[in-house]
């Protein structure tokens, strides 16, 4: 099962966007699903399901980026600036997308989705849906890149 589609069948069982998107990558984490599932477990509904901060989907995201790309050593300046570009890239292109980061803005938004995107082809029409889709593909085009 690809990716995207693994990530909204989490979220279909009732894992958060953040986890959701997270449990998706734990192939390349060398994390159990379960691990990343707790490791999210606050920051779906925009922290804590306040709706106020940070998308979920983006949190799973960026939590995925930071154990691919650990910066463990403090005074690792080279791992430092290589997670926190590849974070700023991947919140630049969630923005460029959707015109928003907070999830109460995507929320009153109201997002669609364009054809050639992976959330069309699996017909998805509810909003966290598509927050969580589209931010597994982004995270998978970035990672494409980076390797």
């Amino acid at each position: 099962m690809d990716r995207c589609a693994l990530a909204h069948q989490y979220h279909k069982q009732g894992y958060s966007c953040a986890q959701s998107v997270a449990g998706a990558f734990a192939d390349l984490t060398g994390w159990e699903p379960e691990q990343l599932f707790a490791a999210a477990g606050s920051f779906g509904g925009g922290v804590g399901g306040s709706h106020e901060e940070l998308c979920g989907a983006i949190s799973g995201a960026l939590l995925v980026l930071g154990l691919l790309y650990p910066h463990t050593q403090g005074e690792d300046r080279e791992a430092k600036r290589k997670v926190f570009d590849l974070a700023k890239r991947f919140r630049q292109r969630f923005f460029e997308t959707f015109g928003h980061t907070r999830c109460g803005n995507l929320l009153r938004a109201r997002c669609g989705v364009s054809e050639e995107t992976t959330a069309a082809r699996l017909g998805l029409t509810a909003h966290c849906d598509i927050m969580v889709v589209t931010a597994v593909e982004i995270l998978e085009a970035l990672l494409r890149e980076t390797a």
